[in-house]
């Protein structure tokens, strides 16, 4: 039979250009950006969200969605890995990254937010069409139609395994984080299971953004002033701190523009204060930040040095960090100065100083709320690398100050490993009695559950701070 036999031919669909969606393709680019470079994306994002909008159709809520695309994709990565693997014929690994990113951003808006689920899928396959190709987005198309069929909880209940069988492995995947971060974090956090379960859906929440009047520039009062009531609440533990509780933007305020004030979480705050605060026997005029980069507890040493006529050394490895020091001190009313100098090797003299901070680099693990792609990156192994540098740090810290002086070592880290082990270990050296730990809890007024003491361990769920830890240490001879 011939084609003219068998009648007219049908016509077929006429193609369709595939249609851009400008929010869910800057979160694509966002994750890209986050995979391939390895970028942060409290880095990546603002960038890309200002150049949005300049363009007329790119509104506030626009960047609100955007945003929490972004972070609510990184943060339960974890999660929706073991969704997709299950709706896949494959190894994950075997799926090309820009397809497993284009799949999270469609998984996230099906299990994780309020979007319709006939949006969230034809978006995802919009997006896909344009980015990957219509072949690829025949592939999205099936895998989030089969996503579709459950809810959160019923995927949880199939993919993670029992509590009772293994408790470690069911938290890691309901609360998606790393096996090794939980057993970690719950080593650091002791107690049952509703703790740590606390603790891990904590970090999974956005955090606030919080403001710091730095002292003797600005004050809590003025920033306040210069918010609506609605959207701004003083600290809940530092004086000088602000929380904008609907988001806003902090470079529209006066004194965040002049840097009179900057963006700074509460435990970092309180780290300040304390090492400020603490009890001295003798002078207090010399203060050295001696890992100062990137500049928030300096601004504030600085500040809380000049009222009492100390002056400030700044010191930072990494010269574009020191640049980013000299920056948020540009401007204290008293004296500082600020260097680029190995924290390990000093160029200042022993027992220089009265008060010592040492914040030393670690894995970041109290931030993964700010960082969520960072439970990803890191491994275990990372603490062999930042051990041997923890404890030289604090040697140098040791070292540095007077007798009768005080040191504040400080990590943004809860992991045992790179607090209490690492002050422990240095402390061996002075079983002579020349230096002793301090009880910092005093020096947190108002703040509660801190623990046995005499070191500090802020969270998350107890305190709405990063994991900050704090050790003040004494020298006595």
């Amino acid at each position: 039979m011939t084609e003219q036999s068998r009648g007219p031919k049908k016509p077929g669909k006429p193609y369709r250009r595939p249609q851009k969606d400008p929010v869910r393709m800057l979160a694509f680019e966002a994750l890209r950006a986050v995979d391939e470079r390895d970028a942060y994306a409290n880095l990546v994002l603002p960038p890309l969200l200002r150049k949005a909008r300049q363009k007329d159709d790119f509104d506030a809520r626009d960047a609100a969605l955007a945003t929490e695309l972004v972070y609510g994709t990184l943060r339960r990565q974890g999660t929706y890995d073991a969704v997709i693997s299950a709706c896949v014929d494959r190894p994950l690994r075997e799926v090309d990254p820009p397809v497993l990113d284009v799949l999270s951003l469609g998984v996230h808006q099906l299990l994780g937010t309020r979007i319709p689920t006939h949006a969230a899928v034809s978006a995802s396959v919009e997006l896909a069409r344009v980015v990957l190709g219509d072949g690829r987005a025949k592939f999205v198309n099936a895998v989030l139609r089969k996503v579709a069929r459950q809810d959160l909880d019923a995927w949880l209940e199939q993919v993670a395994p029992p509590y009772k069988d293994d408790p470690e492995d069911h938290l890691a995947v309901v609360h998606s984080h790393p096996r090794w971060i939980v057993s970690a974090l719950w080593d650091s956090l002791g107690g049952g299971r509703a703790g740590i379960e606390d603790l891990l859906e904590a970090d999974n929440e956005r955090p606030e953004v919080t403001l710091v009047a730095r002292p003797g520039r600005s004050s809590a009062g003025e920033l306040l002033d210069a918010l609506d009531e609605d959207s701004a609440l003083p600290g809940r533990w530092s004086p000088y701190a602000v929380r904008l509780t609907e988001g806003g933007e902090p470079g529209a305020i006066d004194a965040v523009r002049e840097g009179r004030a900057g963006v700074q979480d509460e435990g970092s705050q309180l780290v300040a204060i304390a090492l400020a605060n603490a009890p001295l026997d003798g002078p207090d005029r010399a203060w050295l930040d001696g890992c100062a980069g990137p500049g928030g507890k300096a601004a504030m040493l600085a500040g809380l040095a000049a009222q009492r006529g100390a002056t400030l050394l700044a010191s930072e490895k990494q010269p574009h960090r020191a640049g980013l020091v000299a920056k948020a001190l540009a401007g204290n009313p008293g004296p500082y100065q600020v260097i680029t100098a190995d924290g390990t090797r000093p160029p200042w003299r022993p027992g220089t100083f009265d008060r010592v901070l040492m914040d030393v680099p670690c894995t970041g693990l109290g931030a993964l709320r700010r960082r969520p792609e960072a439970r990803w990156r890191r491994r275990p192994e990372d603490l062999e690398g930042f051990g041997p540098l923890q404890r030289g740090l604090l040697r140098t810290a040791l070292a540095s100050v007077r007798v009768g002086g005080v040191v504040g070592y400080a990590t943004c880290s809860p992991h045992l490993a790179e607090t209490r082990a690492v002050v422990d270990d240095v402390l061996k050296h002075f079983e002579d009695g020349s230096a002793e730990l301090l009880d910092a809890r005093p020096l947190l007024p108002g703040v509660p559950a801190l623990g046995d003491g005499p070191d500090v361990q802020l969270w998350p769920h107890l305190h709405g701070t990063d994991a900050m830890y704090l050790a003040l240490i004494r020298r006595t001879a």
